[in-house]
């Protein structure tokens, strides 16, 4: 019996929900050491030795990139940490920013789903112009890549191996890479990408960063997809084909939070009012309600 489109996605969102609720679903795999946590939005594996996600898994639809909650900018340790997150004060002064591993657009579909996109379990510090540029790029075209294949998986997460330099008083390691991997698992066209990126400034375009899921899974240690048959593996994690994702291949516009600050014109972006040590006043933008950017928060 053939299922009506509405009805099939009703039943696959069901399935879907369990990463984060029922917890059915198969998640990517764990070390016994790391705790796994469950949010409305999205579900984390934590690491303690290095106060953040080994990974953060959810799926994203094409009814879930609608913006119906706007973020709350509103950071808050995770209470479902056992051992507790990282905190403000970890990154106060650190010069980096408090990156979203699940960015909070992916998560504006609920109003607690948005909220629980800014506890620390799901940060970690990204340099300010990776952060701002890349990664967000990345992050558009992952809700890109929800509307035209109507339902995707993404894992994503720091790659965290010693030695890490670390930031704070809980000692916050500083990842060097960052990976995303999207699974398409919908006929008639099956398929997988993974993304590995630097934790720096790029202008390279996004699809140079592109690589195999089972290259990303090598380097993390991580099997993503366990639901997966050998078969699918083979045809999914080992290979990917970058025109099949429609990856934009030119260089896109980065936003430099230093050199382009004085061109940007909006009402919701001003400039630090904070002062240098040499008496000048800071040239970084923000949109934080108190007027200071991430190096003087």
């Amino acid at each position: 019996m053939k299922l009506t489109r509405n009805l099939f996605f009703i039943l696959l969102l069901f399935s879907f929900n369990a990463i984060s609720q029922n917890k059915e679903f198969e998640l990517p795999s764990i070390k016994k050491e790391d705790e796994i946590v469950y949010h409305q939005g999205y579900t984390l594996s934590y690491n303690e030795k290095y106060e953040q996600a080994n990974w953060v898994a959810y799926v994203l639809t094409e009814e879930k990139t609608h913006n119906l909650f706007s973020r709350t900018n509103k950071f808050l340790e995770d209470p479902q940490v056992s051992t507790g997150s990282a905190d403000n004060d970890d990154y106060q002064g650190s010069g980096y920013d408090r990156g979203h591993l699940a960015p909070a657009a992916d998560m504006e579909w609920s109003a607690v789903a948005v909220k629980e996109s800014f506890y620390y379990s799901n940060m970690s510090p990204q340099v300010p112009a990776f952060n701002r540029g890349i990664w967000k790029h990345l992050e558009e075209f992952v809700r890109e890549a929800a509307v035209k294949n109507k339902v995707i998986y993404v894992v994503t997460g720091p790659v965290l191996s010693d030695p890490l330099p670390t930031i704070g008083h809980h000692h916050v390691a500083v990842p060097k890479y960052y990976y995303k991997v999207i699974l398409d698992y919908q006929d008639p066209e099956k398929k997988g990408i993974g993304f590995l990126l630097p934790n720096e400034n790029s202008k390279e375009p996004l699809a140079n960063f592109s690589v195999s899921i089972d290259s990303v899974e090598k380097i993390t240690h991580i099997n993503f997809f366990p639901m997966l048959t050998k078969e699918e593996e083979n045809v999914l994690e080992k290979t990917f084909d970058i025109n099949k994702w429609q990856i934009q291949k030119s260089s896109p516009h980065h936003f430099n939070p230093i050199d382009q600050s004085i061109n940007i014109q909006s009402d919701n972006v001003v400039q630090c009012t904070a002062m240098t040590k040499k008496g000048k006043r800071c040239r970084n933008m923000t949109k934080n309600s108190n007027g200071l950017c991430h190096l003087h928060q």
